[in-house]
């Protein structure tokens, strides 16, 4: 059993050949994904899969690219599908200092809003971040995010930032980029990081695994990303599946 914890089947790529690709990953031993939805159209697409297929649920928030969009009705709404039996999280939300739409103290706002938001409605948040660690670090800590913990989505960072993260009572989720030859650091976190504390995922349509690369991404390729981790640890792919599937259902809280 493979959980995909993190997909965008939401996303248009997909729009002539879902159904083939979602019969696909579960021929592939996918038996669960999480769709994430990042802005109004997206997040509207996560509920509507949600709520079609039984092992497909939805996370919503708002990505820090887009937070300048965010309204407080925006806020609102996402605060209503937090009640949905099908929202497991709250996300992806968090910091990109790569892009520049949106100024970094609008993004550092809307990613506190989202964090108060997200332990007033009690659930876990997945966290983007793009080449702003230490600031996503700090307003984790200052906004008490442990409370509710989260998952680091598509982790780049060290196994030292790892272990500060898992610290603040959240889970380390590895993705296509841990089968590249010059991954060194996905390969050293994923190693270093206790089994219990470890996810994975495709972020489809993004980041494929090798030998897929530059190609788009489905969440059959999952697959791959657990058998490198469990080279990586000296397990068996069944441990890395199950261990991680385990790991998935306990920090969305499906209790199935």
């Amino acid at each position: 059993m493979l959980f995909d914890t993190h997909v965008h089947l939401n996303d248009q790529q997909y729009k002539e050949d879902l159904p083939e690709v979602i019969t696909r990953a579960q021929e592939a031993g996918v038996s669960m994904m999480v769709v994430v939805g990042f802005d109004r159209p997206t997040i509207k697409r996560a509920m509507e899969l949600a709520e079609q297929y039984d092992f497909i649920y939805a996370c919503v928030g708002w990505h820090p690219v887009d937070a300048i969009d965010l309204t407080e009705e925006d806020l609102l709404w996402i605060e209503d599908l937090a009640a949905h039996p099908k929202v497991v999280a709250l996300g992806e939300m968090g910091l990109d200092y790569h892009w520049d739409k949106s100024p970094k103290e609008i993004q550092q706002e809307v990613f506190r809003k989202q964090i108060q938001l997200a332990k007033k409605v009690k659930l876990p948040i997945v966290i983007h971040n793009r080449e702003a660690t230490a600031d996503v670090v700090e307003i984790l800590k200052e906004e008490g995010a442990e409370e509710v913990g989260g998952i680091m989505h598509c982790f780049s960072g060290s196994p030292e930032v790892a272990k500060e993260c898992i610290k603040m009572n959240f889970y380390i989720s590895l993705g296509g980029p841990i089968t590249f030859k010059n991954a060194k650091k996905p390969k050293e976190v994923a190693a270093e990081v206790p089994l219990d504390r470890l996810l994975i995922e495709t972020d489809c349509p993004y980041l494929a695994p090798h030998p897929y690369r530059g190609k788009r991404n489905e969440p059959r390729f999952v697959r791959l990303v657990a058998e490198q981790i469990a080279e990586i640890k000296g397990l068996t792919f069944e441990e890395i599946a199950n261990a991680t599937a385990q790991n998935a259902r306990k920090i969305f809280a499906i209790n199935c």
